[in-house]
């Protein structure tokens, strides 16, 4: 049976779109979700997501704590006490080289995905976290900082791990109607793990002096519920079928996932995936997917929405939003749980992510988002300049915060995490992926590292750049971003593939 490339086919004959894609849409939108994508689905997000967000909010509440024992640990070592700055340096490498090994899981997360398949990446991320849970739990009992710093790095390899393969894994699993809306299941996971740790990490729970190692482990108890039905995670059949050229076993996955009565679903998709197969204009090589000069735009629009995403200041607020909310008037309890509060709408607007990208166009909601995300941004940075001189301006703080946190979520937070499996055809993707995923990271590494020195040297203006990085999101959304939503990534493809000349619709 000859194979057909939709892009080609389009480009040669624009009736073709017209007379396939209402039966196609048709078809994706009456098939039904399969138990299977589900436990899969909820699995991995809880194993996995989750555990990444965790390992980022958890640092927060006990930081005060965990400084003493590394000042008290280091002279009963060593001999010698760490002055203030010399103390805060440590903190931010024990804070910052989290985000060192999320960089450079998030650049290996192409070749392990390429190489052993987007499930087998899942387990070694189980792995990883693990290894990080042990050296966390014992590292106060073993009275060794260096624990504590490898444990970081080895859960921040993990999570890079993690943000560069599971929205692929869920995107190539979904039916391909509902690609979007398990997309988002990671950046919901992420969010939720924030919370989590928030509230493991309070004085009441195991935030004191004698606990707050449990706070660093707990999470461990997500990765063994979660693992126990691994036995039954099929691989992505895309992966099975277009990079190990293996058909037979990529419609056995089909027919797990999407079951028997799934017919003329399942003959769909091996269509869609034989086409991709057989193009082989499509570069998966790590150097060559770079120097292809049609996966440029696609690339900075990856690239750029996974690094904005970062510099748009939403972690700078989550790592230091307690000493914010000190800042601006509260006690240290109060605080606290006003980033927990905080933590807690972040959550649940991120539940509305399915929702969101099951209906609305991806273009609209990462510039609503964005915009809004602007003028929150800079009310922040004017109420906190002003907030000695106007009472009710703590309150307004907050308000300012909630806003930007409320809006954030609408696309800033969940679109740059899957808008590459939306653009990039399977054999690229990976690559795509992971380069995004690395973006993040690094500018993840930007924040922590940077923003308490900017802080002090700029006070409440350190939050204009963020709002200026929204703006440029916004243009950049705005120009070249096509609408991917109910679209093909091969129909998508050529609407980006001529850089910065692109016309995208």
């Amino acid at each position: 049976m000859p194979t057909v490339n939709h892009a080609e086919a389009q480009s040669l004959n624009p009736a073709y779109k017209v007379e396939i894609a209402p039966q196609q849409t048709d078809t994706n939108q009456k098939q039904p979700w399969s138990k299977l994508v589900l436990l899969v689905a909820f699995a991995t997000t809880l194993g996995a997501a989750v555990p990444t967000g965790y390992c980022i909010g958890v640092i927060n509440s006990p930081a005060d704590l965990m400084k003493v024992w590394c000042n008290q640990t280091i002279h009963e070592k060593y001999g010698s006490t760490l002055t203030s700055s010399g103390l805060q340096i440590l903190w931010s490498s024990i804070v910052s080289i989290f985000l060192v090994g999320g960089a450079i899981g998030s650049l290996g997360g192409a070749g392990l995905a390429n190489k052993f398949g987007r499930k087998t990446c899942m387990f070694i991320c189980a792995v990883l976290f693990t290894i990080g849970a042990v050296l966390f739990f014992f590292c106060r009992a073993a009275k060794s900082v260096e624990m504590l710093i490898l444990g970081r790095l080895i859960v921040g390899l993990s999570s890079g791990l993690v943000t560069a393969t599971l929205p692929m894994y869920l995107a190539e699993i979904a039916p391909p109607a509902r690609r979007g809306t398990l997309g988002v299941f990671c950046g919901v996971g992420v969010t939720g793990g924030v919370v989590v740790a928030q509230v493991c990490s309070l004085s009441h729970v195991f935030g004191t002096d004698e606990l707050w190692h449990y706070a660093l482990s707990a999470y461990m108890v997500l990765i063994i519920v979660c693992y126990l039905p691994s036995y039954a995670f099929p691989e992505s059949p895309k992966f099975l079928y277009v990079m190990k050229s293996n058909p037979s076993a990529a419609r056995a996955s089909l027919l797990r996932l999407r079951g028997k009565s799934a017919g003329k679903f399942i003959e769909q998709e091996i269509a869609e995936m034989e086409a991709e197969a057989n193009d082989n204009s499509q570069n998966s090589g790590f150097c060559d997917v770079l120097r292809d000069p049609r996966l440029l735009m696609p690339l900075i629009i990856v690239c750029s929405f996974q690094g904005g995403q970062q510099l748009s200041g939403i972690n700078a607020i989550f790592y230091y939003s307690v000493s914010i909310f000190k800042n601006a008037g509260f006690s240290e309890a109060n605080a606290q749980w006003a980033n927990l509060g905080a933590g807690c709408l972040n959550l649940s607007i991120s539940l509305l992510g399915p929702l969101l990208m099951a209906t609305c166009r991806r273009r609209t909601l990462m510039m609503l988002s964005s915009s809004l995300c602007a003028f929150f941004l800079f009310c922040i940075a004017f109420v906190l300049y002003y907030i000695g001189s106007v009472s009710w301006f703590a309150w307004a703080c907050i308000v300012c915060i909630m806003g930007y946190i409320f809006f954030y979520q609408f696309g800033l937070g969940p679109i740059p995490y899957f808008i590459g499996s939306e653009l990039f055809e399977v054999a690229p993707r990976s690559v795509a992926m992971s380069m995004g995923s690395m973006s993040s990271w690094t500018c993840n590494f930007i924040i922590g590292m940077a923003f308490p020195s900017l802080e002090s040297a700029w006070g409440a203006f350190v939050f204009i750049p963020f709002s200026i990085t929204c703006v440029l999101l916004f243009l950049l959304t705005k120009f070249y971003l096509p609408e991917t939503f109910g679209r093909d990534p091969s129909d998508v493809a050529p609407l980006v593939s001529k850089g910065f000349r692109s016309k995208v619709k």
